[in-house]
């Protein structure tokens, strides 16, 4: 196997391993997941990701799942997009790529999947779904605080990737849930989170992104709800 393949789903999670590929310069190819028949449920794919979630990247190595992890083994074999096994600055980058991953990204999820962790109960949703857009809040003023300390990591000039799951994150923060009130977040109010997502606006595979998943002008700093030319973001 000498090419990539990223099992997709329009403005999923996907779509930050997409980004980091193509800025990578990573040639790969795409498979879309189609949501709307819960194909991330079917034995072929959940013999990719027993899990049933997107993404799955393949690799010569075999196939990945969980973001976080296929982004550290991208960043680890082709260099330039996070600090290296020896560099000093490895172990701040990890503790903050794995915040990203293990809280923020789940924080994400149980705000717009209450029902999964709550149970059907709507008062138990919207109080968990309530507490979790607190905790955002909060997460993301601790990011903006580390951007503003400047590690070069985090350079808004030098995308990495975790300037890709950021910004995927804010994007999200500001879109779902559909149905909710989602007041809370305003991306202004973390201005160094704010200039990060201009920056990635302006690069080709922002744009590479932009047309393969309809994801509008502006993507991270006032996005719009995806209008992909085949499957659907849920």
């Amino acid at each position: 196997m000498n090419r990539y393949v990223l099992h997709y789903a329009p403005d999923n999670a996907s779509l930050i391993v997409r980004l980091a590929l193509d800025h990578m310069g990573r040639p790969f190819e795409t498979r879309l997941v189609n949501r709307a028949t819960g194909e991330q449920g079917s034995p072929a794919y959940r013999g990719l990701n027993p899990h049933g979630l997107i993404p799955v990247l393949e690799t010569p190595q075999g196939p990945i799942f969980e973001t976080g992890a296929i982004l550290l083994w991208l960043a680890d074999t082709h260099g330039g997009m996070a600090p290296a096994p020896d560099h000093p600055d490895r172990a701040a980058f990890l503790k903050w790529l794995f915040f990203v991953s293990n809280t923020l990204h789940p924080a994400l999820r149980m705000t717009f999947y209450p029902e999964k962790y709550a149970g059907p109960d709507p008062a138990h949703q919207s109080a968990l779904r309530q507490t979790m857009q607190m905790a955002l809040a909060s997460h993301l003023a601790q990011l903006d605080r580390l951007a503003a300390s400047g590690p070069a990591w985090l350079d808004p000039q030098t995308p990495g990737i975790l300037h890709f799951y950021l910004a995927c994150c804010l994007r999200w923060c500001a879109l779902y849930p559909l149905a909710a009130d989602r007041s809370w977040f305003r991306l202004a109010q973390t201005a160094h989170l704010h200039n990060l997502c201009l920056m990635l606006e302006t690069l080709p595979c922002t744009r590479a992104a932009q047309a393969a998943e309809g994801l509008g002008p502006t993507p991270f700093t006032a996005p719009q709800l995806a209008t992909p030319p085949e499957g659907s973001a849920t």
